[in-house]
Formats: structure tokens, sequence, C-alpha cells
């Protein structure tokens, strides 16, 4: 399936591996399907682009890159709307925001995690309590910290799935 983005151009990817929102993404009511394509080989960050939407797409990365205790209490709820079970593979994405005026200060969204069901490929943005988790977690004091092997955990963890 070919996708046209404006970041990346015609964009041709596998149908297989489009993740389908639930519930869109807070703020963008309108898109509901995404493709995650990485930043760059061995970088922890990634792209989650719209597929109906040319001009929207996240950064993204694994929040257990950085954070390796980030492990959220799913609700009810969102475990029911993305059909979790009790043995199905859960992966996390942290959006993150590149402020324009300092670029090299980004924060990660841990109090809105992305959930996805990744047999199933259903997301879901989930906001959690935010007396425990941040809505602007510094990124910049864990760079030195994410090594090749873990930058690689959220590509490894969606693609072999997709295959099942």
């Amino acid at each position: 399936m070919l996708v046209e983005t404006t970041r990346f151009g015609k964009i041709k990817i596998d149908e297989s591996k489009i993740i389908f929102f639930t519930s869109p993404i807070l703020g963008f009511p309108n898109a509901k399907r995404y493709v995650l394509i990485p930043h760059r080989e061995n970088s922890p960050f990634f792209w989650l682009q719209a597929i109906d939407i040319p001009e929207l797409a996240f950064v993204v990365i694994d929040p257990s890159v950085f954070f390796p205790d980030y492990k959220p209490k799913i609700p009810p709820e969102a475990c029911k709307e993305l059909h979790l079970e009790t043995n199905d593979e859960v992966c996390y994405l942290a959006i993150v925001t590149i402020p324009k005026e300092d670029p090299g200060n980004l924060t990660a969204n841990l109090l809105g995690p992305i959930v996805i069901n990744v047999e199933r490929r259903l997301a879901k943005q989930v906001v959690l309590d935010p007396k425990i988790y941040p809505l602007k977690e510094p990124l910049k004091p864990y760079f030195q910290k994410v090594s090749q092997q873990a930058s690689e955990k959220v590509k490894i963890h969606l693609e072999h799935s997709a295959g099942r």
C-alpha cells in the first residue's frame, strides 16, 4: 500500500503493519490508522505516521528504553477496548515533545502512553495517574544509557507479530 506523507513523501507500507486506534489520540479525532517508522537505524526514536492525514506524525519512543521500570497498569476499560487477554503482548509508546526554542530538551509524555495490543495491532492512548506519571519527563539525562540493543526493542516487538 502506498501512503502519501508530508515528512517522508510517498512510502510503501505493508498493510499488516497498520496500527488501528480504537479511540483517537487526544486532540486528533480524525486519525485512527498509523504506521510506525524507525527514525534511523539504531535510534530509540520512531515516527508514528498517520496513514490518512499526510502531515500528522508523532515522534515516539518505547519508554522502557529510557525508563526500564516503566510498566504502568492498564485500566480495565482500556484492556477491554484493546481486546487484551492475559497473555497478549503489549507495547507502550510515549509521545516525545521537541521544544522549538531548545530542541535538545526533549520530553516524553509518560502520563498518556499509547498502549498497543501487538497481536491484534489495536492501540489506544491511555491517561494514567498524574500523581505517579509526568506529562513531560526530560530525556536528555538518559541519552547515554540507551544502548543499540534497547533501541531496537519496539521495532522487533511490533515486526515479529505481523507475520503470525
